[in-house]
């Protein structure tokens, strides 16, 4: 049963048929949305979004555009959003905006108000206070933006006065988060001369292909020079467009890893090979560990092996993390260890993530090692547990998995879901009854 503190997974062994062949749709993906909202607003003219995803955070950035003063229009039955832009230009000089727990709303739209004429006061959750901004702060600084801050130097809340681009050229550390760069390379097209941006680091590369590919779609093209850095020439502009939203990867490689456990196929409704979104590089790690993919033309079709026999897997997850949780989640029911490295970033997530899968690994009784940018997870039969969410969409979503080979997997918050997945549990139900 499902209630607003606790969710029960409900434990299916019994239920595992490998002839069962079951399909699934999965929301918009939520990089892909809020992206291209932040690409609308900029752009010159009405831009629809179809296939939009609704969830707390890009319900968020949509009423950040409306408290900015543009003209927005959404129709969640539909899944659609219209976003009329302005080619650059804001429509007020002064404005609050509050972006919750949103971390794309948050960066991307601090870049850009932070080069944009104007005063702008940005407030978030308790949860986003907490999360690190610092690098872009100290960039947009750099860039002539004055910041003053109501708490603590370097994190939510603050005030955004921007002047401009005084600089060409400029390096943001996406250690902690590869979104920094994402915004700079989004807000560049908003410069008077031709921009250079260096990262420094190299976490969630993929992610920075979704937005060249994206910028590109919406007309400005950012060149990836030989040294890595990022050119964006001047006096380019973002045009509207009618755009399709792909399904989100991300959600559907909770439905992949449910079929990988259980020795069952899964069909997701809309994933492709082609997706723009790094996750799925998450349906190749399975592959490895014995699941069968196959490109149907409704989905991509992933099917576990016989009674769920995973093999074990030394993998880096620098380029799909989103999926550590999801891979440890399902750790202790393979055949030998699996071990997860390039995730020391996601400490500083909406969580402490690495954190709390060694803490909930630990309560179910299963055994792991920490190293130095991830950890090690040996098989064993999870004891039921109180899996400790921490108001975090994908723990509760990863570990409910662990729940259907187990007895006595509870979720606490289950709701947390309503971030990127409001209805999660509802649809895992409905695939349950379904086998």
């Amino acid at each position: 049963m499902i209630t607003e503190s606790s969710y029960k997974v409900p434990c299916i062994m019994h239920r595992m048929n490998s002839k069962t062949d079951i399909s699934v749709s999965v929301p918009g993906s939520k990089s892909i949305t809020n992206r291209a909202l932040l690409l609308a607003m900029l752009a010159n003219g009405e831009s629809t979004l179809k296939g939009a995803l609704f969830s707390d955070d890009s319900r968020h950035f949509l009423n950040c555009l409306k408290a900015l003063g543009f003209e927005t229009y959404a129709d969640e039955t539909l899944s659609l959003m219209r976003v009329k832009g302005l080619d650059g230009v804001l429509p007020l000089s002064e404005a609050s905006l509050y972006v919750g727990s949103a971390g794309t709303a948050a960066r991307f739209l601090t870049a850009c108000l932070g080069v944009l004429p104007g005063t702008f006061h940005m407030d978030a959750s308790e949860q986003m206070k907490k999360r690190p901004m610092a690098p872009l702060l100290t960039t947009l600084q750099e860039l002539g933006c004055e910041i003053s801050y109501q708490e603590r130097d370097g994190f939510f809340p603050f005030t955004l006065k921007g002047h401009g681009f005084c600089k060409d050229t400029i390096c943001i550390d996406i250690n902690s988060s590869s979104q920094f760069l994402s915004a700079l390379m989004i807000a560049s097209s908003l410069a008077p001369k031709d921009m250079t941006i260096q990262a420094k680091g190299n976490h969630g590369m993929s992610y920075i292909t979704i937005t060249q590919k994206m910028m590109a779609q919406f007309g400005v093209i950012a060149k990836q020079q030989s040294d890595g850095s990022f050119f964006v020439s001047s006096g380019q502009h973002y045009k509207p467009l009618s755009y399709e939203v792909e399904p989100d990867v991300s959600a559907a490689c909770y439905f992949y890893a449910l079929a990988a456990i259980l020795g069952i196929s899964v069909t997701v409704n809309g994933v492709h090979k082609e997706s723009l979104q790094g996750d799925i590089e998450f349906l190749s790690i399975l592959e490895k560990m014995g699941c069968v993919i196959q490109n149907r033309e409704y989905g991509i079709c992933l099917t576990g092996p016989n009674e769920g026999m995973l093999k074990g897997i030394d993998t880096n997850m620098a380029a799909c993390s989103d999926q550590a949780i999801t891979l440890a989640a399902i750790a202790p029911y393979a055949s030998s260890p699996i071990t997860i490295r390039g995730i020391s970033h996601i400490r500083y997530q909406e969580s402490d993530r690495l954190g709390a899968i060694m803490e909930n690994l630990g309560s179910m009784g299963i055994s792991y090692a920490e190293h130095g940018d991830g950890l090690t997870i040996y098989p064993g039969v999870p004891k039921p547990a109180l899996i400790h969410t921490y108001d975090d969409h994908r723990l509760a979503m990863g570990f409910s998995l662990t729940g259907l080979r187990a007895n006595g997997i509870v979720i606490e918050n289950p709701s947390c879901c309503k971030k990127t997945f409001e209805n999660y549990f509802e649809v895992l139900e409905d695939m349950i009854n379904r086998m």
